[in-house]
């Protein structure tokens, strides 16, 4: 092997390794934007909880709007949609490459990194829309939830098509929940490296986190059923009146208490993520 291939070859190792490191560096700052985000949106559904609560409304939207009335607030704003892009450019490379991991180049686990990687460019994008000053981007879960089930419902076969989607949205909550119990999130950790109390932080927090998380969805999943059953848009909810929807329950308040008390961990277990997440 003459030199020229040698420098080549030493040139094209040095670009691999860098664009992983960037990799690297855009997936741990979307799991740290994941978590700003749903700390913000559980803490808002604990203001709504009780009568004479908080009325902005507990999803992203309302997240965004309340990192915007704070100071440096725009700038805060891009930075965010900025990391979750991140996030969105990491499940990219997972779906094109395979990511971390014995089982993680399986065509499902590469199909279901493209469908992350699509929601968190959605996600990023309204984000940097709202920083950029379009405030409608940050609208309302629930008018956009009711707004797309009215236009499936109108078209030929609608209703199995909504109640279809939102009993892929349900499966998908339980699906959460129950990893999340069974602490399947540990194959992505690097356990090795956490302390005793930060292991016990972690399962503590991505067991209830993500059991608060599952429910959440499996609930939204279960309106977008009821609204395809009846015929009636209105009944879809985004997840603001997913988590008021906690609060009519016969425990009243508490349920969704406990539900918004499970989002502010699974934001503080994302922070975990950042860390310790094999990418």
């Amino acid at each position: 092997m003459n030199s020229r291939s040698v420098t080549a070859q030493g040139r094209g190792q040095a670009r691999r390794a860098a664009n992983s490191n960037a990799m690297e560096a855009a997936g741990r700052a979307g799991f740290v934007a994941r978590g700003v985000i749903y700390v913000l949106v559980g803490l808002l559904a604990l203001r709504i909880a009780f009568p004479g609560g908080d009325e902005k409304q507990a999803d992203r939207g309302g997240a965004v709007a309340e990192i915007a009335e704070k100071p440096f607030g725009t700038v805060l704003l891009w930075v965010l949609g900025i990391a979750v892009a991140g996030m969105a450019l990491w499940r990219l490379s997972e779906a094109l490459f395979g990511g971390a991991g014995p089982d993680e180049h399986k065509p499902g686990k590469r199909a279901m990194a493209a469908g992350r990687a699509l929601f968190y460019a959605f996600v990023a994008y309204s984000v940097l829309s709202f920083a950029a000053g379009n405030s409608g981007s940050g609208g309302s879960s629930d008018q956009q939830s009711q707004d797309i089930t009215a236009k499936a419902l109108g078209w030929p076969g609608g209703q199995w098509i909504v109640g279809i989607g939102g009993a892929v949205v349900a499966g998908a909550g339980l699906w959460i929940a129950v990893r999340a119990l069974m602490r399947k999130y540990h194959k992505h950790l690097k356990l090795s490296q956490m302390s005793r109390r930060v292991r016990q932080a972690v399962d503590f927090t991505g067991m209830f986190g993500g059991a608060a998380r599952g429910s959440v969805f499996a609930a939204a999943g279960a309106f977008a059923i009821a609204a395809a059953i009846e015929h009636e848009p209105d009944k879809s909810k985004g997840m603001d009146d997913t988590l008021r929807s906690f609060a009519d329950t016969p425990v009243g308040p508490w349920l969704l208490v406990l539900i918004a008390l499970g989002l502010v961990a699974f934001g503080v277990f994302s922070w975990f993520n950042a860390r310790y997440r094999k990418v």
